[in-house]
């Protein structure tokens, strides 16, 4: 069998990302470096760089103008390789830590072999802009949070203590219990909590719409009980591809939610998980599991799958069985997605009582 020799490209160009510029660093076949430069962080200013340039592998750190800029690199028909950080470390802990340096080793890490990057894949334009509307939603309903816990706090500091409530009907029990004058202020936060309850309202609707209209297959995904339009909508913009996972059991450790490992002869010691990927699904993931193995979910192949982690008891057992239908869960969509299939909550244990 021929042994294949990786190709080297001929240019190699690395990209130290900035808000206002970027420093480049480009190497030729040989590694030499053989120029440095600024361009500035717009569309023009990133053009005039590559339009006369041969196709070349162009490598850059993920920050927050890497996803339009590897696009628009990707169009002019060049290799990108958008870097994982916590696979360039060795970037941060530079004793010289300059700009250009940085170009330069992304370059040189790139030039060598882009799997040393752990190379991250963005999102498109239109599912970036869509998951825009998932995160402004986020904020929203984090501030209402906040403002909700600071009115409770304010409460109590003055001896009173305010009704329990869901936090989209907390401004309403406020108002008809008569209870927006107790201290000052308690009215204008009252309000601001009422107003951004009725804009998280329209965004859901916004959301419902959005998933009816240009994502219908995370209709396959709310089959499952727990997941709603936002964790269905969220699974879809953040995965986008199914079928560049060729098994269904890796988008586990995609999301973040398998076990680090960090095994050495015979030590082989129990981890959290790494926590990598997209922080905002792994969230909804995990909520969607407490859902599972909550009071109010049905039986279910997942529900029961977590109740026998629970059942072994030992420290932390209910929060590791809670992490574990998480990350079943994130396979179980995948594999929902993929082929289209009809779910059927207790699959496993109707198998399990034909074989018997």
């Amino acid at each position: 069998m021929e042994k294949r020799t990786p190709v080297t490209p001929d240019w190699t160009i690395g990209i130290d990302l900035g808000d206002r510029r970027n420093a480049m660093c480009v190497l030729d076949a040989g590694g030499e470096v053989v120029e440095r430069c600024w361009v500035s962080t717009t569309s023009k200013g990133i053009m005039r760089f590559f339009e006369r340039r041969d196709p070349c592998r162009v490598v850059l750190e993920v920050g927050t103008h890497s996803p339009w800029v590897s696009r628009l690199i990707a169009s002019r028909g060049h290799e990108v390789v958008v870097a994982n950080p916590r696979a360039v470390t060795s970037i941060a802990r530079r004793s010289n830590k300059t700009d250009f340096a940085d170009a330069e080793q992304l370059a040189r890490l790139g030039r060598v072999d882009p799997k040393l990057l752990a190379p991250i894949q963005h999102r498109g334009e239109q599912a970036q802009r869509d998951r825009a509307l998932l995160a402004v939603r986020a904020q929203l309903v984090g501030a209402r949070t906040q403002l909700i816990v600071q009115a409770r706090g304010l409460t109590k500091a003055q001896g009173q203590r305010l009704p329990r409530s869901t936090t989209s009907g907390f401004a309403r029990k406020l108002r008809t219990q008569g209870l927006v004058d107790l201290f000052p202020g308690l009215e204008t936060l009252v309000a601001i909590v009422d107003e951004l309850s009725t804009r998280i309202a329209a965004m859901d609707r916004q959301i419902e719409t959005l998933c009816h209209e240009r994502y219908p297959e995370t209709k396959l995904l709310r089959q499952i009980q727990g997941v709603g339009p936002i964790t269905a909508l969220a699974y879809v913009l953040t995965i986008e591809d199914p079928h560049r996972f060729a098994k269904s059991r890796t988008v586990g450790s995609y999301v973040g939610l398998r076990p680090k490992k960090r095994q050495s002869g015979e030590r082989d010691p129990q981890l959290g998980i790494t926590k990598e990927g997209d922080r905002y699904l792994r969230t909804l993931l995990v909520q969607a599991a407490h859902y599972i193995l909550g009071p109010f979910a049905s039986d279910s192949d997942l529900r029961r799958f977590g109740e026998r982690l629970v059942a072994r008891g030992g420290k932390a057992a209910k929060r590791r069985a809670i992490v574990a239908v998480a990350r079943k869960l994130a396979v179980l969509l995948h594999r929902l997605w993929v082929t289209g299939e009809v779910y059927e909550p207790l699959r496993n244990a109707e198998t399990n009582v034909e074989a018997a």
